[in-house]
């Protein structure tokens, strides 16, 4: 391998930031080299400012501590410094928009965890195991903004990974429609129990904008390129309701689904078990070996003993049965802040370098 790619994180003192921090610390291919923030915290070393709201469940890695966090509106300085950047910033979403499509035009790759640009139709929003080939949209989008090497890729809401991967594996079979309810954890709103005590023993019937996410974002997933943008699917057609409980981390889903080609329950087993994409078969460094688990325990799938599978990137299902009004129901777990959030942005940047998007600067 040679020399590793220098990489920028954009808020880097939130949950997702550190997170990224976290999950890139001794990455064979990336070098957390910038690190960005607000105003605030810009001229403060990462320790002085994340160090009091470090959230993550191991120690700060001793190769971040000293950086000097810089102002993440500089847009040119930062872009300076770094091969690519991972954005996981805390503004409203037309700022959001603005700031990745002007790091962009620096031609500076970013690989997004934020949701302002999963509609804009020429940005691919990818899980690599599913829809790979929407990377290929990139050069419509360069061709919009300009740039040569610059572009903007972004990961889907962490509430569908318990699901959608496990329709895909399906899709031979037809799946039409689908009811789904998440149940998701507090880190998704960027909280944990010392944050958010009203939360405990207790769950919250609504989260903002989730269920729209949720319906509609495994439809651009499961769409295609045409004349330069991507074209949503038309099926399944998704009814969801999210809820939030109290679990720090692992979004669980309870879906139904009908079928026009009626499996048998050992087929759907079968397809799962043996679903796997680009990520396994170049064996890219944060690709889960088997991507989805079926577990035959029906008391499992179970946050305490399943939201770490594969390091947190594989999914876990259980409680395959048939139903009464639709053909068959399960139950899906995955980890909503490394699948869901900074670890699939991982795994897309690591999909986009393997299949030549992402290289070194030639003038840095």
């Amino acid at each position: 391998m040679s020399e590793k790619l220098k990489v920028g994180i954009l808020g880097a003192t939130g949950m997702v930031g550190q997170r990224f921090i976290s999950l890139l610390e001794g990455h064979p291919w990336f070098e957390v080299t910038t690190l960005a923030a607000s105003a605030r915290s810009a001229g403060k070393t990462y320790e002085e400012t994340a160090g009091p709201r470090w959230k993550m469940d191991t120690p700060m890695p001793e190769a971040v501590k000293k950086i000097k966090v810089m102002n993440v509106n500089e847009v040119e300085k930062v872009a300076a410094q770094v091969d690519f950047v991972f954005s996981a910033v805390d503004m409203s979403k037309d700022e959001i928009r603005a700031i990745e499509e002007a790091y962009a035009k620096t031609e500076t790759p970013v690989v997004s965890n934020n949701s302002a640009h999963r509609w804009t139709p020429d940005v691919p929003m990818v899980i690599p195991e599913i829809n790979p080939e929407h990377f290929d949209v990139i050069k419509f989008q360069k061709e919009r903004l300009g740039t040569t090497r610059g572009f903007i890729a972004v990961k889907p809401n962490c509430s569908i990974q318990s699901y959608a991967p496990v329709l895909t594996a399906w899709k031979e079979f037809e799946p039409y429609e689908v009811v789904a309810t998440t149940y998701q954890a507090i880190s998704g709103a960027g909280k944990t129990f010392a944050d958010w005590p009203e939360m405990e023993h207790n769950i919250i019937p609504y989260i903002g904008g989730e269920e729209e996410k949720s319906e509609r974002e495994p439809l651009k997933l499961w769409g295609k390129i045409v004349d330069g943008v991507i074209e949503t699917a038309k099926e399944p057609v998704i009814a969801c309701q999210c809820v939030r409980v109290p679990v720090l981390n692992g979004h669980t889903a309870a879906v139904f689904v009908k079928f026009r080609k009626r499996p048998a329950k050992e087929q759907l087993i079968q397809a799962l078990r043996d679903f796997k994409g680009i990520p396994q078969e170049l064996a890219l460094p944060s690709a889960p070996e088997q991507f989805i688990q079926y577990l035959e325990d029906d008391a499992r799938p179970q946050v305490s003993e399943d939201v770490d599978y594969e390091n947190g990137m594989g999914v876990s299902v259980g409680r395959l049965r048939e139903d009464l009004v639709y053909d068959y129901k399960f139950i899906g777990l995955s980890h909503n802040t490394v699948r869901g959030a900074a670890g699939g942005a991982v795994l897309c940047a690591e999909t986009l370098k393997a299949q030549g998007f992402i290289s070194k600067k030639k003038d840095r």
